[in-house]
């Protein structure tokens, strides 16, 4: 029977399926909407299951504070593109507030989780994802504070997500500006430790026998005592703390002052305390070695099908 451009349309709009698939749909279901839904749910876990194995390197990180739990999540996807796709982001949404709400121990504990409204779990819906929306998606890793005054910060649509975790005696509201500013920084400049305190003797002696070695290697340095070669070094160390420590960095929106100096001088300021318990920052893809595609065969392969 001849299939309508509406049905074809209406199709597409009901699944998220691309055209030609849900014209193939109607074409085998003899024009049934529902036997097209059904053939390409069925067309969809074959070709959900062959698309996970393909590198998912984009997507989002998101960050939200959710009735007072803060939350970080990384959802990847095949393109960039799909993190602008409604149902994708609806998707990364739901799956920040199952961590807020159900509280998961890791990953494997959060796909076992019921997924709201469906009757499905959280890995049974991702794989429902994949059939519609037609990429590869990956929950990847996420990060939940339960306690204290969490706050949230995305950047760039989703390229980083930053939470916050403080411990303040002061109200929530008050606080939020504090918290937004050390997720930004955090955000543009990545520290490997929140504090100078976090960084450990092996990293410390790591550190000294580079500066060492490099002063042995330039000729005048290697004629001073060793005195001052050590002197050298404690002071290239507080520079380390400088660049690589959140609270001894210099604050990005006032240089005149560390962001330890700025927490200080904001807590006086509104009469309490306020304290960086926990930070954490995702970086979408981070670490993941992304496929180079060759678009021209893709494209070849396409067409040959």
């Amino acid at each position: 029977m001849a299939i309508s451009a509406q049905d074809v349309s209406k199709l597409r709009e009901m699944t998220g399926v691309g055209m030609m698939d849900c014209k193939k749909a109607l074409t085998a279901s003899d024009g049934d909407m529902d036997k097209a839904i059904e053939f390409l749910r069925e067309k969809g876990l074959a070709t959900a299951q062959k698309k996970a194995g393909r590198i998912a390197a984009e997507g989002v990180a998101y960050a939200a504070v959710i009735d007072g739990v803060g939350v970080v999540v990384e959802v990847n996807a095949e393109t960039d593109f799909v993190a602008k796709n409604e149902k994708f982001t609806d998707f990364v949404h739901d799956v920040a507030d199952i961590i807020a709400k159900e509280d998961p121990k890791d990953l494997d504990d959060l796909l076992a989780k019921p997924y709201p409204g469906t009757g499905r779990t959280v890995a049974d819906e991702t794989i429902e994802k994949v059939q519609v929306i037609g990429e590869n998606i990956k929950i990847r890793r996420f990060a939940r504070f339960g306690k204290g005054v969490s706050v949230s910060y995305v950047h760039m649509g989703g390229r980083i997500g930053v939470l916050v975790n403080l411990e303040t005696d002061l109200a929530a509201d008050q606080v939020t500006e504090v918290g937004k500013d050390l997720a930004m920084q955090i955000a543009a400049l990545n520290p490997r430790f929140l504090d100078k305190s976090q960084v450990g003797q092996d990293v410390l002696d790591e550190e000294k026998k580079i500066m060492l070695v490099q002063m042995e290697n330039d000729p005048k340095m290697a004629a001073k005592p060793d005195k001052v070669k050590e002197g050298i070094v404690m002071g290239k160390l507080r520079k380390f703390y400088e660049e690589n420590c959140l609270m001894q960095q210099e604050f990005v929106k006032d240089g005149s002052m560390s962001v330890e100096q700025y927490v200080a001088a904001q807590a006086k300021a509104l009469g309490g305390s306020i304290k960086l318990v926990d930070a954490v920052r995702f970086e979408k893809g981070e670490g993941i070695e992304k496929k180079q595609e060759n678009f021209a065969e893709e494209i070849a392969k396409q067409l040959s099908k």
